[in-house]
């Protein structure tokens, strides 16, 4: 991490007026194409609304994929912060819906950062000027997330010059958005050079599709197998023109697509919580309303709100440093995958905690929660699980713990000293205290060779972005009493919400690394063994004193959570 974060006033993509326009455009459509009623409807009859998806797809009636779209192609050439938002807000609404939108932006993203000039002109500028709609196809049967198992294959036919004229593809793909309402598909096949993007056509000869998935959630995507046998391409649909591409790719985005599910999980998780929030002033129990209630809202509603804004500041931390070019060649893919596993994560513990606050009501299919917990759970396994994003995570920052000689997060305790000495109240301090009890438990896991345990690794995983998250969020929170959030931020909450909840989160994490971190070490070492007398030196004794203050905190969040409706 080589910025605690960015705290730019401005990035490239939309002005914030334009931005603006967009989410208000989607709002209202979507209010009014998608009712509660034909959303229940949709849900309860595993039915996609083909019609709706191609709606927002059409640049005369919503044309909400030209945000993901450069401006020289027809687009509008939004960056990270504007797909985040647009994301969160169509999760908000629906996160089958945005599955779907979001199946073409992915689908695309080969094209945009693989294909030829003439690639992208040809195929961006259909999407952009006809709305057409994309699915990747990735995935497989058995190999799953492991792209480089994959068993499809892409055989070039010669012409009588020894040319490659065009490709036969033949394989299966599995679990694909869009799969059977796409006009074309990317689909990653095995050539002799390697793994090779091709644009499949949905009216190839060979092609053909399984039915629907029958699936837990996410019941307004259309999700289904892809069965290619003997598919002819032409050989201008290998994308980028070369062989063997592919899995660089692929790799080339997962920083910005993973951005993009993290929001997903963000706007599914805040969507569960504040209908909670709203369903909690007008419930009465024992003489007054749950809202009222120290139990209810210090267990089910406050812990989620500042779990999802952490994980919302990571999200922007990562955005405003992708806007700002950082991301080539798959730089910032150990960023994605944090706000990822912490915005889904926190999203699904939301909406679970969301079914738990409206009681009996919250299990029955009109109050929508059990909804939106059913589809969230997804964005903790597609575009990644949440523990390939633990790997990925660990063994990216494993590496630097080494290459720095155990600096790296010490260095980052220093950089949160200093803004500890300018903004002494945004719990700095303490998420400081979890960088330097990361680096005693990394380093005896060293001492050990302890990531020989894959379990141990994992969940070095988990601890790093906990602690990553904390450094983030208190920069987010000084930066918002300094006045210089990104003019693109959320206006819900300012420094006066920001910094209890910073703090409440620091000290959580500093705490899940002390013990967990020791508890793993002490776990994989034999009894008496050198780092187990090692992780003696993590700071417990101070991050026990830095829980201080905690209810008051969590106190000082409900009021700032319930006074809208205080105000009414």
């Amino acid at each position: 991490m080589t910025e605690t974060v960015s705290d730019a006033t401005s990035t490239p993509g939309l002005d914030l007026s334009t931005l603006g326009l967009m989410l208000e455009a989607l709002d209202d459509f979507t209010e009014a194409a998608l009712t509660p009623e034909l959303q229940l409807e949709l849900d309860h009859e595993d039915r996609c609304p083909e019609d709706i998806v191609r709606a927002m797809s059409d640049p005369d009636t919503l044309g909400v994929q030209l945000v993901f779209i450069p401006e020289e192609f027809g687009g509008m050439g939004g960056g990270a912060w504007d797909s985040y938002r647009v994301c969160e807000a169509m999760a908000r609404k629906d996160i089958g819906l945005a599955t779907a939108v979001f199946a073409t932006f992915l689908g695309s993203d080969p094209i945009v950062f693989g294909g030829t000039p003439e690639q992208q002109e040809y195929w961006l500028g259909r999407i952009a000027g006809e709305g057409l709609v994309f699915a990747y196809g990735a995935t497989e049967p058995e190999a799953g997330s492991d792209l480089g198992a994959m068993t499809t294959t892409a055989t070039p036919v010669r012409g009588p010059d020894g040319e490659t004229t065009a490709y036969t593809i033949t394989g299966r793909k599995q679990w694909i958005s869009n799969g059977t309402i796409a006009d074309y598909s990317t689909v990653l096949a095995a050539t002799e050079e390697g793994p090779s993007w091709f644009v499949v056509p949905r009216d190839a000869q060979g092609f053909s599709t399984g039915p629907p998935e029958d699936k837990h959630g996410l019941r307004l995507s259309n999700t289904s197998a892809l069965y290619l046998d003997d598919v002819e391409v032409p050989a201008d649909h290998l994308i980028g023109g070369v062989e063997g591409k592919g899995l660089v790719q692929a790799q080339n985005v997962f920083g910005y697509t993973r951005l993009m599910v993290a929001a997903f999980g963000l706007g599914g998780g805040w969507e569960a919580l504040d209908r909670s929030i709203a369903y909690s002033v007008e419930r009465v129990q024992g003489g007054g309303p749950l809202s009222e209630k120290q139990g209810f809202t210090h267990k089910l509603i406050v812990p989620w709100a500042v779990r999802l804004e952490a994980s919302r500041a990571f999200i922007e931390h990562t955005a405003t440093r992708l806007d700002a070019g950082e991301g080539a060649a798959g730089a910032l893919n150990t960023e994605g995958a944090i706000a990822k596993y912490m915005a889904t994560e926190a999203g699904i513990a939301a909406a679970d905690a969301a079914i738990q606050a409206h009681g009996g009501y919250g299990y029955t299919r009109p109050y929508v929660v059990e909804k939106i917990r059913r589809d969230v759970r997804i964005t903790t396994i597609y575009e990644g699980t949440s523990e390939i994003m633990e790997m990925t995570i660990a063994r990216d920052r494993w590496q630097q713990h080494l290459k720095s000689g155990g600096r790296y997060y010490a260095d980052l305790a220093a950089r949160l000293d200093t803004v500890h000495a300018t903004h002494p109240g945004v719990g700095a301090d303490i998420a400081a205290l979890a960088c330097r009890a990361l680096v005693v438990v990394l380093d005896a896991c060293r001492a050990g060779r302890l990531t020989r345990s894959q379990h141990v690794l994992f969940r070095l995983g988990e601890l790093i972005a906990w602690t990553e998250t904390a450094a983030v969020f208190a920069t987010k929170a000084a930066a918002a009493e300094a006045g210089t959030l990104h003019e693109k931020c959320l206006p819900r909450f300012g420094a006066d919400a920001l910094a209890p909840m910073s703090r409440a989160f620091a000290r959580e994490a500093a705490q899940k690394v002390a013990l967990e971190g020791t508890r793993y070490v002490a776990g994989a070492s034999a009894p008496g063994s050198p780092q187990v007398a090692a992780i003696r030196a993590v700071p417990t004794d101070e991050i026990l004193a830095a829980q201080a203050g905690l209810i008051a905190d969590l106190d000082a969040v409900r009021d700032v959570l319930y006074a809208p409706f205080a105000a009414t």
